[in-house]
């Protein structure tokens, strides 16, 4: 695992990994596709101030899950694990909790949506701080949940 991985190459034209895993995924011509949901695959948004804010956040790490309870305390052990090669482990205890969340929510959400589709978790670091991006396969916004009184 290394500290430094780049994203996966995509365009926006939907090329790259994910035109390829759809082709595998479709047989080719000829053949019916099965029911299974076909998404790009995203990069972060890109952040204020473009080129100079990536150069603030140098070190950068991609997983891509699959959309399973189990797939959580993989998140969490790869978030310790990155943490600690980036020398950042006393951030790693948050970082898991905030992942084990945000996962969580985002495997309910692309479960809901579609099945077959990946969570995509980002991990990006400028040596003192930790950004955590995570991307679903629902088509629906977050929206704040109201909870109970317990």
């Amino acid at each position: 695992m290394s500290g430094t991985s780049i994203y996966p190459p995509t365009s926006p034209a939907g090329g790259g990994r994910a035109a390829e895993r759809r082709d595998s995924v479709t047989g080719g011509a000829g053949s019916s596709p099965p029911a299974q949901c076909h998404t790009r695959v995203p990069v972060p948004p890109p952040l204020p101030g473009g080129a100079a804010a990536m150069s603030r956040w140098p070190l950068r790490d991609f997983l891509e899950v699959a959309a399973l309870p189990s797939a959580v305390p993989c998140v969490r052990y790869h978030c310790r694990q990155v943490l600690w090669e980036w020398h950042l482990s006393d951030l790693a205890y948050n970082t898991e909790l905030v992942a084990s969340e945000l996962v969580t929510n985002a495997i309910a959400a692309s479960r809901s949506a579609c099945s077959d589709s990946p969570v995509r978790v980002w991990l990006l670091s400028d040596t003192a701080r930790v950004l955590l991006a995570v991307w679903d396969a629902s088509p629906h916004l977050p929206a704040p949940a109201h909870p109970g009184a317990d």
